[in-house]
C-alpha cells in the first residue's frame, strides 16, 4: 500500500491541474456585473483591471485570455481566432460608475486575482492562495446576493461548476490531503479492531 505522502502528492498534483484548467479555459463559475459587462470567471474579472492599470503589457494579457478563446471556438465548432485579432475590453470605455461598482465588489476582485495567481503558482508548488481566492469570491457573491435584494437576481449567480473549483483548490493542498488520508486510515484501523 502506498504511503500517505505519495497519495497526497498525487492527489494534490491532479487537483492543481484540474484547477488550472478550470481557471485558464474560463469555465463559468459565477455571473457578476463588471467593467466588461458580465464576468463569469476570475480571468474575466482580472483582465480588464490589468489593462486599466497598465502594469502588464497587452501581450501578457492576451496570452492569459487566449486559451479560453481557443476553448470557446472548439466548443462552438468555429474557427480558432488568431492571436493578433483577439478582441479585449477597451479600458477607456469604462465609466466612473463601473469602477465604483467594482470597488463595491472588492472581495470578488481580490479573490479573482488570488485565484488566477494561485492557478499558476499551483503548478509549481500548491499554496493556499487559490483556495483563499475561491473562498473570497464565494463570500463576495453571497454577500452581494444577500445585501442587494433590490437588484435583479439574474445579475449575480453562482454556477454549479464553482463546486469543482472549491474542491480542486482544497485538494491541491498536499498537507491537508495527507491529514485526511491519515484520518481515514485511522478510522479503518479502528473499525478492523472492533470486528
Amino acid at each position: 500500500m502506498a504511503s500517505s505522502r505519495k497519495w497526497a502528492t498525487t492527489i494534490s498534483f491532479a487537483a492543481s491541474c484540474i484547477y488550472f484548467t478550470v481557471i485558464i479555459i474560463q469555465i463559468p463559475l459565477f455571473s457578476v456585473p463588471c467593467r466588461s459587462g458580465t464576468c463569469t470567471s476570475p480571468i474575466a474579472v482580472t483582465a480588464p483591471h490589468l489593462m486599466a492599470c497598465d502594469l502588464f503589457p497587452l501581450v501578457a494579457i492576451k496570452a492569459l485570455v487566449y486559451p479560453s478563446a481557443i476553448a470557446n471556438a472548439l466548443v462552438k465548432n468555429e474557427a480558432i481566432p488568431s492571436y493578433s485579432n483577439l478582441k479585449l475590453h477597451d479600458p477607456s470605455a469604462v465609466k466612473a460608475a463601473d469602477a465604483i461598482a467594482d470597488l463595491q465588489r472588492l472581495e470578488v476582485l481580490v479573490g479573482s486575482y488570488l485565484s488566477v495567481a494561485g492557478a499558476f503558482c499551483g503548478l509549481i508548488k500548491p499554496w493556499r492562495m487559490s483556495f483563499y481566492g475561491v473562498l473570497l469570491i464565494l463570500w463576495g457573491l453571497v454577500k452581494e446576493i444577500i445585501l442587494s435584494k433590490s437588484a435583479s437576481p439574474n445579475l449575480i449567480y453562482i454556477h454549479p461548476a464553482m463546486s469543482i473549483a472549491v474542491c480542486s483548490s482544497f485538494l491541491s493542498l498536499a498537507k491537508d490531503v495527507r491529514r485526511m488520508i491519515r484520518s481515514c486510515r485511522g478510522l479503518q484501523i479502528v473499525k478492523e479492531k472492533r470486528l
